[in-house]
This record gives C-alpha cells, sequence and structure tokens, in this order.
C-alpha cells in the first residue's frame, strides 16, 4: 500500500424550492476545465468543513450560508494520482444573496434527471444518487 496524501474537500448542493441544484462550470486553465461541479473547495488547516463551505460559497458564488443550515449529505473517496481525494456533499435550501459566478465560467440550475447528462468528475458524479433521493420528480 503506497503513502498517499488525503486531500480533504468540501462541496454544496444548494436546492432551489423547484428541486433543483446548482452546478458551476470549471473555468479555463483549471484543472478538468469545462466540467460542471458543486460548488465547494479545500479545507484549509483549522477548518471545520461546515466552516471551509461557508467560506468558499462566499468567494465562490458571493452567497452568505449559515453553518447551521448545512446538512451533510453523503461523500466521495476517490484515488487520485498523487493524493486520495475525499468530497463531503452538504445540502442546503437557505442562503442569502443570488448566486454569482466570481470564480466560474457559468452557474445552472439542474432539474431532476439533467445532473446525468452533464459533463462532471467522477467524484461528483458519485454524489448524484444520493443527492437525487431528496428531490422531487
Amino acid at each position: 500500500m503506497t503513502d498517499m496524501r488525503m486531500f480533504p474537500v468540501v462541496a454544496a448542493a444548494l436546492l432551489d424550492p423547484a428541486g433543483r441544484v446548482l452546478v458551476q462550470q470549471r473555468p479555463p486553465g483549471k484543472p478538468m476545465a469545462g466540467l460542471w461541479e458543486f460548488p465547494g473547495g479545500k479545507i484549509e488547516v483549522g477548518e471545520t468543513p461546515e466552516a471551509a463551505l461557508v467560506r468558499e460559497l462566499n468567494e465562490e458564488l458571493a452567497i452568505v450560508v449559515d453553518a447551521a443550515h448545512l446538512a451533510p449529505l453523503c461523500f466521495a473517496s476517490e484515488s487520485q494520482a498523487d493524493r486520495h481525494l475525499l468530497l463531503l456533499l452538504f445540502v442546503t435550501n437557505r442562503w442569502r444573496g443570488e448566486p454569482q459566478a466570481l470564480e466560474a465560467s457559468a452557474l445552472r440550475w439542474a432539474g431532476p434527471g439533467e445532473l446525468d447528462d452533464l459533463p462532471m468528475p467522477a467524484a461528483d458524479r458519485f454524489l448524484i444518487a444520493a443527492l437525487s433521493r431528496l428531490r422531487p420528480g
């Protein structure tokens, strides 16, 4: 067994009243450019997953989320070339502000079933099944 560096990241499934989820498109010049993903990012040293997600959503989307309104949903675990990704997905339907694509090429509200048709990173795709159990349709 090789020593792999653990890479913990957080992501959010922001659900609107119609049961759609917000995804963002990775910008050119970034790894996996053009793929759609759940917004979020790295957990910094000393941060809880919830605090990291509150920070990332503000930095990426200019929205304010209260950590108390983030519910853990599921996780994905994936070995990559030089690290092991641990992606923690939280869900919320409460935030302040209108999401803006500050670090992404585009934002999209995806309805039930639409996520299956979007090009997404492998770890994000794993989370779709758990997310679909929450949404109508």
